[in-house]
């Protein structure tokens, strides 16, 4: 139904009422404009009563847009002033966030926006580590610098505080992978576009590799003090010492993942992320098998805590056999210190000494590259050393063989 249009006071100035709606006691009216612009008629609506629009109101922007079409300056058209409106708040609105951008602290990012993003996608230890780097560490240094005010020197200056005071160089480098994994939230947030200065600061090297591991006689020792401790602790020590298995690995295992027909352990989802089998010994068969009756059902944990719910950590028992047993006296060097990881480590270097290749303990281990193995190559010496010395037996006795041959065909 068309609207019925009525006149005001102010020439090209007019409105309508709404049917039902009142502003005040009167119903409310909407303003629009009429004018002749380039030869040509046109009219422009302006907003309602209760937009706060009045007769007069409508009447002065008719009248500003009138001079600005003959005197050439500014917008000569309502549709031509919104524009212009609309410009100028979206040249408002980025310089706003600019100015924000510039002035967003990494620690408010950090607090305001990583963290929280951290609580909800990282396991509970990996983000309170995080958090304790960050307080300690990090938000002192560069906690109050904008984006852009965090430079290689900054870096520098967080390095050296920590070296200074007498933080292991892993920790100086995590220290650096937090601030990456940061800066690159940032980044994708629009909050800054250039690279993390990290990566031009070279962090200190380091070795944090565990070396330690124990012989056949001192594995078959300390388990013999384990199972006087607890026959459970010693079975989980075994099976790490036979297969190589994590302690989170053995932690999550159920029975429908052992098959005592075939002899396999099939480890899901460990920490390289692939699942791999691990092989039993007759001593982990026989282990199986007695405790088989703990639980029949193929979902029930192997190894369970004394509410029966999966273990959370290695007993405190395993340190005092180690501690009792003499393993880490006088050790400084945590690298050289016997724990409950040295079993996977003593499984792979048995496995070397034996003249396994590298390849192939890799894969036992569920290792993702070979480099991560390497550090058992030193172990296999001995082997590479009788191979050649088989080698050198083998070519020694052909070289004689020949020579009796050429001796006997002279004779002839």
């Amino acid at each position: 139904m068309p609207v019925e249009w009525k006149k005001t006071k102010y020439q090209g100035v007019r409105y309508y009422e709404h049917k039902t709606r009142k502003h005040g006691v009167n119903l409310d009216r909407y303003f629009a404009i009429r004018y002749q612009q380039g030869g040509k008629r046109r009219e422009e609506g302006l907003g309602w009563t209760s937009e706060k629009w009045t007769a007069e109101k409508a009447a002065l922007e008719l009248a500003a847009l009138k001079k600005a079409h003959t005197l050439g300056e500014g917008p000569a058209s309502l549709e031509e002033k919104r524009a212009l409106d609309r410009e100028r708040r979206e040249k408002e609105r980025l310089e706003k966030a600019r100015l924000l951008k510039e002035g967003l602290t990494f620690g408010q990012f950090f607090t305001e926006t990583y963290y929280p993003i951290a609580k909800t996608s990282k396991k509970k230890g990996s983000y309170e580590a995080e958090n304790y780097l960050f307080k300690l560490w990090i938000k002192p240094v560069i906690g109050n610098l904008p984006f852009n005010k965090i430079s290689q020197f900054s870096i520098e200056k967080l390095k050296k505080k920590m070296l200074d005071a007498g933080k292991a160089p892993r920790t100086v480098k995590y220290a650096f992978d937090v601030i990456n994994q940061v800066w690159n939230l940032a980044r994708r947030s629009g909050i800054i576009n250039e690279d993390s200065p990290t990566k031009i600061v070279k962090p200190p090297k380091f070795d944090n590799r565990r070396q330690r591991f124990l012989t056949h006689d001192e594995a078959e020792r300390l388990l013999v003090n384990l199972e006087t401790r607890s026959q459970q602790l010693h079975d989980i020590a075994l099976l790490s010492l036979h297969t190589g298995m994590r302690a989170g690995e053995i932690f999550s295992l159920t029975w429908g993942h052992v098959d005592l027909d075939r002899g396999h352990i099939t480890i899901v989802d460990p920490k390289a992320t692939k699942t791999r089998i691990a092989f039993m010994t007759g001593q982990v068969k026989a282990m199986f098998k007695r405790i088989y009756g703990n639980g029949k059902n193929k979902n029930d944990l192997v190894f369970k805590d004394r509410k029966s719910k999966r273990i959370k950590e290695v007993s405190q028992s395993f340190d005092r056999a180690v501690n009792d047993m003499g393993f880490n006296k006088n050790i400084t060097d945590r690298r050289q210190k016997l724990v409950f990881h040295s079993l996977r480590h003593s499984y792979a270097s048995q496995l070397v000494e034996a003249g396994t290749d590298l390849y192939t303990v890799s894969k036992l281990m569920g290792q993702s590259t070979l480099r991560m193995t390497e550090r058992y190559s030193h172990l296999g010496e001995n082997t590479m050393q009788a191979a050649v010395k088989n080698l050198e037996r083998s070519m020694t006795r052909a070289k004689k063989e020949h020579e009796e041959k050429a001796a006997q065909e002279c004779k002839a």
